[in-house]
């Protein structure tokens, strides 16, 4: 029995579902790239384009303009930072306020020290004030208002006359500003050891100050 000709795979048309994230990752890998190393404000479409060897009219067929690719670019960094999906409930699982923020602070401190954690801030920190959209991006694209939501939750446990969500938001600024400064060179980096140790750390100096009475 003669075996049928195998076809050709046609030249043009619709790229495969593989081919098409292939070409999204390469999108998204060149303008976190350029946006990390140029700024928002400095790097163009055109230039996006020239660099991931796209034509614009490729561009254009997955995003709207810069902004939404800048959508894109955050909400894959802070998927990235994030823990599975599946893993959050029980992380922030427990009756023991204390050892529910033992568990969670150095995940969230590490988190914050990856160099496209940092290298995001920075980029906010630089050009926010010039294109207030970043701002928006950034807020509803990071994680940081579902994890107040769930630290105050588990503050709720906890008889205080400070209100939890505002408990929650200082204990984050704790744990995270001033290590992030240093990771932008403002002084020397922390080592893992150190990290874990400002971790345990800030815990201890967060739930000391919001358990005392309110006078």
């Amino acid at each position: 029995m003669t075996k049928a000709p195998v076809k050709a795979p046609r030249r043009g048309g619709r790229p495969s579902r593989e081919q098409a994230a292939m070409l999204e990752d390469t999108i998204l890998d060149t303008a976190t790239a350029l946006f990390f190393d140029q700024g928002y404000g400095a790097v163009s479409i055109e230039q996006i384009a020239k660099q991931a060897r796209i034509s614009k009219r490729t561009f254009y067929a997955r995003y709207d303009n810069k902004e939404a690719l800048f959508t894109a670019v955050v909400h894959r960094v802070i998927h990235g930072l994030r823990p599975p999906a599946s893993a959050i409930d029980t992380l922030f699982a427990g009756a023991n306020i204390k050892e529910v923020l033992l568990r969670i602070a150095p995940i969230i401190l590490h988190a914050s020290m990856k160099p496209q954690a940092v290298a995001l801030q920075r980029l906010m920190l630089a050009e926010a004030r010039r294109f207030p959209e970043m701002v928006t991006i950034m807020h509803n694209e990071s994680a940081r208002s579902e994890a107040i939501t769930r630290i105050a939750a588990v503050l709720k446990m906890q008889k205080s006359g400070i209100a939890p969500e505002f408990a929650a938001e200082q204990f984050l600024h704790m744990l995270t500003s001033a290590p992030q400064r240093r990771a932008m060179g403002l002084d020397t980096d922390m080592t893992k050891p150190e990290l874990d140790q400002w971790a345990a750390q800030t815990v201890d100096l967060f739930l000391n100050g919001f358990a005392a009475p309110v006078k």
